[in-house]
């Protein structure tokens, strides 16, 4: 297990210890034993989790199909070319059947499961309101709810569709797909897309460029936000509050009690 290598690329992420113990859900402690070398051989699933943060490229090289982050990455080797994760390419992920949801991260094809209708509602809502706000101002930014392909990095590697983005920059939008980072992302958590939304896309969203992340956690009622501008990300708040949104400048924001009350009045007991 080579310590230095993720050292080096804590560096070079500019992650603090504290970003990464939230990121990987190892604990603060343990985090800074490794990374003052108290603890200078780690266990194993302690290393794989801090590597899934600093260099996911390496778990998905010694955990085929990227078992680590708990879900099922498919190959689809009957559908497609016969490659290995990590090969993939965007003509691939086209030549999937339309029904099959998926996403290309990195070369790795991920099976997306249908949401929730807990899910729904709150990517819905959000949308909904960033959509009245940015009318209301008249901003020339446009909110999408997925499903939406993003060409996050520009590349043949990855095609991301994340629950509720924001392009202000219209250059970016094609008519197949958005090409680049959006300004804006949210992304709500569940069982089957937890892991790689924490650990994998939101790295992948701070290093394409993408200013603003939301990450809502349904179970936990919080949603955490990442303002990549502001060096003191990332700001925590409930579904109590009324939660800015950075990139309107003070226009716009999500008032979370509205998401909650529609999802307590759809999921009420009779």
């Amino acid at each position: 297990m080579d310590i230095e290598r993720l050292k080096k690329r804590k560096a070079e992420l500019g992650y603090t210890n504290k970003d990464i113990a939230e990121l990987s859900g190892v604990p603060l402690g343990t985090v800074q034993k490794v990374f003052g070398t108290v603890t200078k051989t780690p266990r194993r699933d302690t290393y794989l989790a801090l590597a899934a943060v600093l260099d996911p490229e390496y778990v998905y090289n010694v955990q085929s199909n990227a078992n680590y982050v708990r879900e099922i990455a498919l190959a689809y080797d009957a559908v497609v070319k016969k490659k290995k994760q990590g090969e993939y390419t965007i003509e691939d992920y086209y030549a999937l059947p339309d029904e099959r949801r998926v996403e290309l991260i990195d070369g790795v094809i991920y099976d997306m499961i249908s949401p929730t209708g807990e899910h729904q509602i709150i990517a819905g809502e959000v949308y909904c309101q960033l959509m009245a706000c940015a009318e209301e101002h008249g901003m020339e930014c446009m909110p999408f709810i997925s499903p939406i392909d993003v060409q996050l990095d520009r590349d043949k590697k990855t095609m991301v569709q994340p629950d509720v983005i924001i392009v202000c920059d219209l250059g970016l939008m094609t008519k197949r797909v958005v090409y680049g980072a959006p300004e804006f992302v949210m992304e709500v958590l569940s069982p089957s897309t937890k892991s790689k939304d924490i650990l994998i896309k939101l790295r992948k969203y701070k290093e394409a460029g993408c200013r603003e992340v939301w990450i809502v956690d349904p179970d936990k009622k919080t949603v955490t936000v990442y303002d990549f501008r502001d060096e003191d990300w990332p700001d925590i708040y409930t579904f109590d509050d009324s939660v800015p949104v950075a990139i309107s400048e003070g226009k716009c924001s999500v008032d979370f009690r509205k998401v909650e009350k529609k999802i307590g009045w759809m999921f009420r007991k009779e």
